[in-house]
């Protein structure tokens, strides 16, 4: 009844055994030479500036956010255009139309939340 699993644990007992005996290794045998320059932050070629608990503003997040969100609801137009340019384009069928104007109605929600987000300041950068 075991006999189905027993080849799968060997084989995960040695990818495991592979792991802690390699990472050992690299521990124990690599050079350390420990020099100021060595210990110091690296931030792209430049000195570190301030400190690194810096806090930022909240619309630093929000702006993030936003960008996340039209990014994502963006990527949605590629499948619809498969599929769409896929069925003939315009007028090809009478589910070509419904495809349409479903994505009008998705563009249109999207332009509303836009405008409202851009009403609202949200995309000011003060």
């Amino acid at each position: 009844m075991n006999q189905p699993y027993l080849s799968f644990l060997l084989l995960f007992g040695f990818v495991a055994f592979n792991a802690f005996l390699l990472i050992g290794l690299s521990h124990l045998l690599a050079p350390r030479k420990p020099t100021v320059l060595k210990s110091t932050p690296y931030e792209s070629g430049m000195p570190p500036l301030g400190d690194a608990h810096e806090r930022f503003s909240v619309k630093f997040y929000l702006v993030a956010m936003l960008f996340i969100v039209f990014d994502i609801e963006t990527v949605f137009l590629i499948p619809w255009g498969t599929i769409f340019l896929g069925t003939g384009g315009a007028g090809a069928g009478p589910s070509t139309g419904f495809l349409l104007v479903e994505m009008l109605v998705f563009m249109l929600i999207l332009a509303v939340g836009y405008v409202y987000i851009w009403k609202r300041g949200a995309l000011e950068w003060d």
